[in-house]
């Protein structure tokens, strides 16, 4: 079943409309006639909308509510991504892989030794490109939830938003003791508001390990290979999926 995300003010009652590219899409790609059943979201909430083509009209496709369905799709933890910035396109396969596997949130960083800069107009254009690649990824992996890419903050800002998380994780080449790892991981409970960072090419500064610690983040090793910066977030995502899918 094709699934579509929504605005919040398109689902009316039992009325659900459909406009954009995503009513293109439907009418002359996917050649859909009335009466077929599409899978609706808006994109926030944790519900599913199943729906009937009620008829076109105008640029929009009506749908009738069939029945709402508790959307069980999403990790039962909100893992936030705070991505150093990477070089090139790296950014883009960030946002596709890591909304895949379930992150609530991605906020992309300026570290002391990300070599791309980014700010005003700029910035802003990449932020709603990144969210359009999130927009995408959700659709394609059937999420019900579409992540939010945030504009670019410095690390000082990206630590004072961690005040309300109960685990801020910070894969750093240099820490050791993987079952350390394995023991904070585990002991994630459901509900839990992660916070992820993870550092640009050239890693993160001692410096700023040093001031993540001071804000109670916890260094960890991802094993002793060194990963890219558009692996590590991957597999720490990864992890939760395996050890926290299913908690009851």
């Amino acid at each position: 079943m094709y699934q579509f995300f929504v605005e919040p003010s398109s689902i009316r009652g039992n009325d659900i409309e459909i406009s954009g590219s995503d009513y293109n899409h439907i009418k002359n790609v996917l050649r859909m006639k009335k009466g077929e059943c599409v899978s609706v979201s808006d994109g926030m909430s944790k519900k599913e909308y199943r729906c009937h083509i009620e008829e076109y009209s105008g640029e929009k496709v009506l749908l009738k509510l069939d029945f709402i369905k508790e959307a069980d799709v999403e990790l039962p933890v909100y893992v936030t991504l705070f991505q150093g910035l990477p070089k090139a396109g790296k950014m883009d396969i960030i946002v596709e892989k890591c909304t895949e596997l379930g992150v609530y949130e991605i906020i992309p960083v300026a570290t002391e030794r990300s070599v791309v800069k980014l700010s005003g107009k700029k910035a802003a254009d990449r932020a709603a490109h990144w969210q359009g690649k999130a927009q995408a990824a959700a659709k394609q992996s059937k999420r019900a939830v579409i992540p939010s890419v945030g504009q670019v903050i410095s690390m000082e800002e990206a630590l004072e938003k961690c005040v309300d998380f109960e685990y801020i994780l910070i894969p750093y080449e240099l820490a050791e003791n993987m079952d350390k790892t394995r023991e904070v991981l585990s002991n994630v409970k459901k509900g839990s508001r992660i916070a992820v960072f993870i550092g640009p090419e050239g890693g993160f500064s001692e410096h700023e390990i040093d001031m993540a610690e001071k804000k109670g983040a916890v260094p960890l090793t991802l094993g002793k290979r060194i990963l890219r910066t558009e692996t590590a977030g991957m597999v720490v995502l990864s992890w939760l999926v395996y050890l926290t899918e299913g908690m009851g």
